[in-house]
Order: C-alpha cells, then sequence, then structure tokens
C-alpha cells in the first residue's frame, strides 16, 4: 500500500451524517465539574443503567476497531534516526518505549486524511509545534502517550486531530 493510498484507507466515511444530527441522549450525574453521583441519572441502586444486564462477551461477535493510522511518509522514513534525535535533544524531548517513532516537521508528513489537512489549513495553522511533531505519530499508532508541556504548546491540538482520525475511521455502531 502506497503512502497516498493509506491516507484515504480512512477518508471514505460520510461526513454530513453522525452524532451531531439529533439531540444528545447523553446523561450523566451532577456535581458542577462532571461526574459524581448527585443529581439525575448516575448513581448507585438506581437511576440510569440500573435495569442492564451483564453481557457475556464470549457469545458476542465484536466488529474489529482498528487502532494504528499511522503510515510514515517517505520524508521521515529517510530521516536519520540520529537526525530524529538530535531534533528532540534541540526541543528538549524526551522519549521512552519501544519503537518510538520519528517525529514529523510538517502537518503533511504526520499521515492525516485530506479532509484533515483541509481544516487545518484553513485555521491559519503554520506548522506542528514540538509536542505535536512527536506526538502525532505516536497517537495515530494507538499507542498510549503521556505528554508534557507549557500551556499554549499545542497538547490539545496534539490528542484531538489522532482522535479525529480514530473516530471517524471507526465504522457506525448498530
Amino acid at each position: 500500500m502506497s503512502y497516498r493510498d493509506s491516507r484515504d484507507r480512512y477518508d471514505d466515511r460520510d461526513r454530513k451524517s453522525g452524532y451531531g444530527d439529533s439531540h444528545s441522549s447523553y446523561g450523566g450525574g451532577g456535581g458542577s465539574y462532571g461526574g459524581g453521583f448527585g443529581g439525575s441519572g448516575g448513581g448507585r441502586g438506581g437511576g440510569l443503567g440500573a435495569s442492564l444486564g451483564s453481557i457475556d462477551w464470549k457469545s458476542q461477535q465484536l466488529i474489529k476497531f482498528e487502532k494504528n493510522f499511522y503510515v510514515e511518509h517517505p520524508d521521515v522514513t529517510a530521516m536519520p534516526e540520529s537526525e530524529a534525535e538530535k531534533w528532540r535533544a534541540s526541543q528538549n524531548l524526551t522519549v521512552a518505549g519501544r519503537d518510538v517513532p520519528k517525529p514529523v516537521r510538517t502537518f503533511a508528513e504526520a499521515s492525516f486524511p485530506d479532509y484533515v489537512l483541509k481544516e487545518i489549513e484553513k485555521a491559519g495553522f503554520k506548522a506542528p509545534t514540538a509536542i505535536q511533531q512527536q506526538g502525532w505519530p505516536v497517537a495515530l499508532r494507538g499507542r498510549d502517550v503521556i505528554g508534557l508541556a507549557e500551556t499554549g504548546s499545542g497538547k490539545t491540538f496534539s490528542f484531538l486531530m489522532p482522535a479525529v482520525v480514530h473516530i471517524n475511521a471507526q465504522p457506525y455502531l448498530q
């Protein structure tokens, strides 16, 4: 599969229908900042979910849940590991774990589908920040990421963009 083909494999979903088309029926607990057991819904011994039975997961046919959407861009593949390490040091970036992917340098190298790249461009972003450059390849692989950075460094965008790709690529629930 070519790099270009791989970007299209999760870009064929109908974007005109989805969760935002009708009023949400999500409930929740009380409390002013999420969670809790007060208010309507939530809580123990009744309310939301009280009548749900146990599920025998062994008898269920689950759909495949795709997690890895990262296809390394040819320019990233060509980057020597020593250059990636030098860049990480210049950004004061520490990585740990096995098979940590090399950072991307541009939005295009991040292997986002075209619809995402168009929105990034429309929003006026010029270049990814350091946490985005290293975080996107890891998150798009479906791997765990812990990212610590200053306020305004792009942390939210760092996990949000791969989340959009992951969510949009999954089949609708039946």
